[in-house]
């Protein structure tokens, strides 16, 4: 028989190798886990590079679209000073006589209607009728 300090140093013997299994296992799936993370680093550099090339080409070519597009926009802006120099020009050069001619053919209407029709009391222009509906404002 097994005398109590046997026992105990059994005891003690079978807990530290059921720990240094636990242990072991635990470190086993521990490298295990490393291993497949690794691999996972190592794919994700591997497509890294490509992925980067590529987006460096799109920065570029978006980087040359904006200057494509200041430029158009550039020229936009001198046709549109343009347009409204034009514009203002035309408003001057043909406005102006326009004005002027449409003022004096409404003297000659007016001078040649006094003349014609001197008995009238009334302006030659139609007078709107008012409508009374009994119900305004108040």
């Amino acid at each position: 028989m097994l005398t109590g300090g046997q026992l105990a140093g059994l005891i003690v013997a079978v807990f530290w190798a059921v720990l240094v299994s636990f242990i072991a296992l635990t470190l086993l799936k521990l490298a295990r886990l490393l291993g497949e993370a690794s691999k996972v680093v190592q794919e994700i550099g591997d497509q890294a590079g490509p992925l980067l090339d590529d987006l460096t080409r799109t920065v570029r070519r978006a980087h040359e679209q904006l200057g494509r597009t200041d430029v158009i926009t550039k020229q936009v802006a001198g046709v549109t000073q343009n347009v409204s120099a034009v514009t203002t020009v035309m408003t001057s050069v043909v406005g102006g006589p326009l004005v002027k001619a449409a003022a004096f053919s409404y003297g000659v209407r007016k001078a040649l209607g006094n003349r014609d029709g001197e008995g009238r009391g009334g302006s030659d222009r139609p007078q709107l009728q008012t409508r009374s509906s009994g119900k305004g404002r108040g």
